[in-house]
């Protein structure tokens, strides 16, 4: 159908949104309270238009196209209004945004800008509220919140969780978690979905800025760092570098000019997963261990398990998380081999998640008193940095990650999306149960950055069935599947985050929505150009396995990589 908008034609389709028309277009209208993907509620008002014939203004993303409509975007009645919002919901908001950890990246000031705020309007009582650090990765500050509704929407709609939901009614509105308890009481993942939705700094991750930068400076202390996938194909992006340009190379430089002492590459420590992961498949399919095997990689999917499914605990692989594994070896076997004490070892893991803040201090990461890893950064927090430290990231020339743990395959690199642990691991599974290699490596039907990934793949005699997740919205249907009987799934592959680890609570703010797939792109391309594209043939691995570790499942790899997850309580 035909519309106009601002005076010029536009060709929209029907049932579609007049905000989707609009974008078309190529114009921009604010919103802060719309999510792609999901319904709309028309909740901020920043989106109305003037819609000739309508005497009102229009919430343009919740109102549908219709033949021959002219619309007006920016008349001096929308932006007065939109204005007049923004001025209406700093009246309510504190006046700290140089203190603020979204000062820059804030969409309300954003909006200030745009609009031409410049004086107090309106002023009031002010809403307050306690500070919410209960938790061991996200932090809420409720006296910033305005009230658009994402985060309780992506909890609850996308990660099915609904830790967070609105509480009382009229000027007295709230969000928080039930009885407006603290976050440590709720459902709460920790995955950070909602910390990547909020246009404000209402939530966000706990900093261990502070704790790494003391490490750094204390030269009795050896600092070691360890980057994931997801991050070197996501950090190019804050300096400009095209979407998903893989910068492995600047981000080791990066790390030893900020003072780190060894920097090594998580994924030498995905491949160590995978050796493990795969033959305890293969272990469980033939001795008729819990079936189907769920991975255990990503520790929102740990308590999301532990929270909604606890009788579902043991289908849940007992290996850690790659962040852990390594950060377990470099306290022990490196350790040894540099001869250092490892109370004196800083272990820091720069991850694109929130809930690997708190995978890091579970008690069950923690042995003869130390923590496997003793500080997380998320991506954004990498960048902070980086820049607290006046590094110009274009000047970085490219460096390798330390040895041994530098040192990884191309199926390592896939942990960073949705599909990539499970063609890991079919990979080196279909070696250990048939002693020859995949004819052909890659797995179409676990690529891409669809929910819900199913196939079924013969090895051997053996038929497999295996089915990937990312987003627990999606997980949850799945897990419903099993729980009711289904039968003939051997292997499920969950990422808390929708997309997987590319898509994470700790990457960068303000993500172009064409950057999910930019990244997994990168990481396909990476895999297709490298020599080693199989966890069994990293050298490093083996040479960790013949000098320490035995062999996969053996006595010290069990009592190092593997761990046990108890039912903690049941929700409902």
């Amino acid at each position: 159908m035909r519309i106009e908008i601002n005076g010029r034609p536009v060709e929209a389709q029907p049932g579609e949104t007049l905000l989707a028309a609009i974008r078309k277009a190529g114009v921009k209208v604010p919103t802060l309270c719309n999510l792609d993907g999901l319904p709309p509620t028309g909740a901020c008002r920043l989106c109305v238009v003037e819609v000739e014939g309508q005497r009102g203004l229009i919430p343009s993303c919740s109102y549908p196209v219709a033949e021959g409509m002219k619309v007006h975007t920016h008349s001096p009645r929308a932006v007065q209004s939109r204005k007049t919002i923004v001025e209406l919901l700093l009246s309510n908001h504190p006046d700290d945004c140089l203190y603020c950890v979204r000062n820059g990246t804030c969409q309300l000031q954003e909006l200030s800008e745009e609009l031409g705020v410049r004086q107090r309007r309106f002023t009031g009582l002010r809403r307050e509220g306690r500070v919410d650090v209960s938790g061991p990765a996200l932090t809420r500050e409720p006296s910033k919140c305005i009230l658009c509704g994402k985060c309780v929407r992506v909890c609850e709609e996308i990660q099915t969780v609904g830790a967070i939901d609105f509480i009382g009614r009229g000027s007295a509105t709230k969000v928080g978690p039930a009885f407006d308890e603290a976050l440590n009481l709720s459902s709460c993942i920790l995955c950070g979905q909602c910390v990547m939705v909020c246009p404000t700094g209402a939530l966000h991750e706990q900093s261990h800025v502070k704790k790494v930068i003391g490490a750094l400076a204390d030269p009795e202390t050896v600092v070691v760092a360890q980057f994931a996938p997801a991050v070197s194909v996501t950090l190019g992006e804050a300096y400009g570098y095209p979407l998903g340009q893989d910068v492995s190379g600047k981000l080791v430089a990066a790390l030893r000019r900020l003072g780190f002492d060894y920097v090594f590459d998580t994924a030498f420590s995905a491949d160590l997963t995978i050796m493990e992961e795969a033959s305890e498949l293969v272990r469980r399919i033939r001795t008729g261990g819990p079936l189907p095997m769920m991975t255990s990689c990503s520790p929102g999917w740990i308590k999301f398990v532990e929270e909604f499914y606890p009788e579902l605990t043991d289908n849940l692989s007992t290996c850690k998380s790659p962040q852990q594994m390594l950060g377990a070896v470099i306290k022990t076997h490196f350790a040894r081999q540099r001869n250092m004490a490892p109370e004196k070892i800083f272990s820091v893991a720069v991850m694109p998640c929130t809930a690997k803040k708190f995978e890091s201090s579970r008690p069950e990461m923690i042995r003869d008193g130390l923590n496997d890893i003793d500080a997380v950064l998320t991506t954004r927090e990498l960048v902070e940095l980086i820049r607290m430290y006046g590094l110009e990231h274009e000047s970085l020339a490219p460096e390798e990650a330390d040895r041994p743990f530098g040192e990884r395959s191309s199926a390592g690199k896939l942990f960073g999306g949705t599909g990539g642990v499970m063609e890991a691991a079919v990979r080196t599974a279909h070696f250990l149960l048939t002693g020859k290699e995949l004819e052909h490596l890659e797995a179409p039907a676990f690529r891409g950055l669809e929910g819900v990934k199913e196939s079924t793949v013969r090895i051997g005699d053996v038929e497999l069935g295996l089915a990937v997740a990312s987003g627990l919205g999606n997980a949850r249907k799945v897990i419903e599947e099993v729980k009711a009987g289904r039968k003939k799934l051997h292997f499920i592959e969950v990422m808390t985050c929708p997309g997987g680890c590319i898509g994470g609570g700790g990457q960068l703010m303000g993500t172009d929505p064409k950057a999910l797939g930019e990244r997994m792109k990168s990481l396909y391309a990476l895999d297709a150009g490298e020599p080693v594209r199989v966890s069994h043939k990293n050298g490093a691995v083996k040479a960790l396995y013949d000098d320490f570790l035995g062999e996969p499942l053996g006595e010290t790899s069990h009592a190092l990589l593997h761990t046990h997850y108890a039912p903690r309580r049941v929700v409902t």
